[in-house]
């Protein structure tokens, strides 16, 4: 099948639904498959080319969205993030249905899926209607262990970090606020500071695998911050952590 006929054979929208879910609808595909740059991806027998263009009704294109599509094995794809244009794309293989997802810190819900057929040179136009959603909450490192009293991350706490590594890579534009959380034992003062070195420690983690400093805060709250109440052994574990927050960036 010639790609281009592909492109207006397969050219879906897909309208937000109130709890953030996608239902496919007909476009018209009238926009060029491409950005505000020309394609760098081509079609080929055993991949197909996915274009998307990420559109909010009430503001027209949405950029800086990560789009993540996942196969029934668990192979994950990723486009870089939307351009000026909302537009963003992927190879992936064909003859699968892959689940899709924006790419975020703490949720895991699937927007919608996109069957793709087993036939050569498909490039395929999809267009996501976008609706703003409330930020998530503070996305909270479960699993991050520290010697006690100390900021010296044990070993067995990177695979918490690399999920924030993960996300900053294919994200380049994110920054992050990193804070560090205490329960109430001890000196409030001291336990400020210790939470920020702890806080220091994850950011200097991430900065050591090739992130910019300058894209992530790091700050101490001490035991300011509870989530849990700190007259129990598991309330004081609980608030003793390490919370993780997509922020704007810096001004100028």
């Amino acid at each position: 099948m010639h790609p281009l006929l592909t492109i207006a054979v397969a050219t879906m929208a897909l309208a937000a639904a109130d709890a953030g879910d996608f239902v496919l609808h007909d476009s018209d595909g009238s926009k060029a498959a491409h950005g505000a740059k020309a394609s760098k991806i081509e079609a080929t027998k055993t991949d197909a080319a996915l274009k998307f263009f990420v559109i909010d009704k009430d503001k027209g294109p949405v950029k800086g969205i990560v789009i993540c599509l996942t196969s029934p094995a668990g192979a994950q794809f990723y486009t870089d993030e939307t351009d000026a244009d909302g537009y963003a794309e992927a190879l992936v293989p064909v003859a699968q249905k892959y689940d899709v997802t924006y790419l975020s810190l703490g949720r895991k819900d699937v927007a919608t899926t996109v069957t793709v057929t087993n036939e050569p040179k498909q490039s395929i136009k999809l267009t996501l209607r976008y609706k703003p959603r409330p930020p998530p909450p503070p996305f909270v490192l479960t699993g991050i262990v520290f010697d006690t009293g100390k900021a010296t991350i044990h070993s067995a706490s990177y695979d918490k970090l690399d999920v924030v590594l993960d996300f900053m890579k294919r994200k380049r534009s994110s920054h992050m606020e990193i804070s560090g959380h205490t329960d109430n034992a001890g000196n409030p003062k001291a336990n400020k500071v210790l939470s920020e070195k702890r806080a220091q420690a994850c950011r200097s983690y991430l900065i050591g695998r090739g992130i910019d400093g300058a894209r992530i805060k790091a700050v101490g709250y001490g035991d300011a911050r509870p989530i849990a109440p700190n007259d129990t052994a598991e309330g004081r574990q609980t608030n003793r952590r390490i919370e993780v927050v997509e922020v704007p960036p810096p001004s100028p």
